[in-house]
C-alpha cells in the first residue's frame, strides 16, 4: 500500500527484528513482495532500544522514500520517537496499528484489535464452559482495518490516492 501512496519510490525501508522470529516472517513476506514490485527493500533491523535509532538513520543514509514499521512490542512501545523521526526526515510511515496513525503516522494496515479481543472473549466463554482447549479451533484474524492521515499527508505533501481513501476504515482530517 505505501508504494501506491509514494508511486515510483525505488527504495522503501522495514523496521524489524531481527530476533524475533515474526520479524523475520516479515523481513522475508516484504522482500517478496518488493521484488514483484522492482522496490529495493532497504532492511534496517532492530533488536533493542540501543539499536533503533541506528537502524532508522540506515533508512535515510539507503534513501528510503518511505518507511514500513513491522509489528514487534519494541517499535510499539517506541512509536512516537519513530514517528517524529519519520516526520522531521519526511519519510511517509505505513504501520500494522492504528494508534501509531492517530498519534502522527500517515497509515496503517492490520488487525483490528477490538475485533481480536471479541474473539479471544468468546473462545474464553466456551474454556470456561467445560471445552477442552485442544479441541478449540485454531482462527486467524479475519477483519483488517486501513487507517489513513490526511493531516500528515498534507504535512508531507502527499495527496493520496482515491482508492486507498476508498478503501479506508478510518480517515483522520
Amino acid at each position: 500500500m505505501i508504494s501506491e501512496v509514494v508511486p515510483g519510490a525505488p527504495h522503501i525501508a522495514l523496521l524489524f527484528n531481527p530476533t524475533n522470529s515474526a520479524g523475520i516472517a516479515i523481513l522475508t513476506e516484504t522482500e517478496a513482495a518488493a521484488a514483484t514490485r522492482s522496490i529495493f527493500l532497504v532492511p534496517a533491523p532492530a533488536g533493542s532500544l540501543e539499536e533503533l535509532p541506528a537502524a532508522l538513520q540506515r533508512a535515510v543514509e539507503e534513501k528510503a522514500n518511505a518507511l514500513i514499521v513491522g509489528a514487534d512490542v519494541l517499535f510499539s512501545t517506541r512509536y512516537a520517537s519513530v514517528i517524529e523521526f519519520a516526520f522531521q526526515k519526511r519519510l511517509p510511515t505505513i504501520f500494522f496499528v492504528a494508534r501509531e496513525v492517530r498519534a502522527g503516522g500517515l497509515m496503517s494496515y492490520g488487525v483490528d484489535p477490538a475485533d481480536s479481543f471479541r474473539r479471544a472473549a468468546a473462545l474464553v466463554d466456551k474454556i470456561l464452559k467445560g471445552a477442552k482447549p485442544a479441541d478449540l479451533p485454531v482462527e486467524q484474524p479475519t477483519k483488517l482495518e486501513l487507517v489513513v492521515n490526511l493531516k500528515t499527508a498534507k504535512a508531507l505533501g502527499i495527496t493520496i490516492p482515491p482508492s486507498i481513501l476508498a478503501r479506508a476504515d478510518e480517515v483522520i482530517e
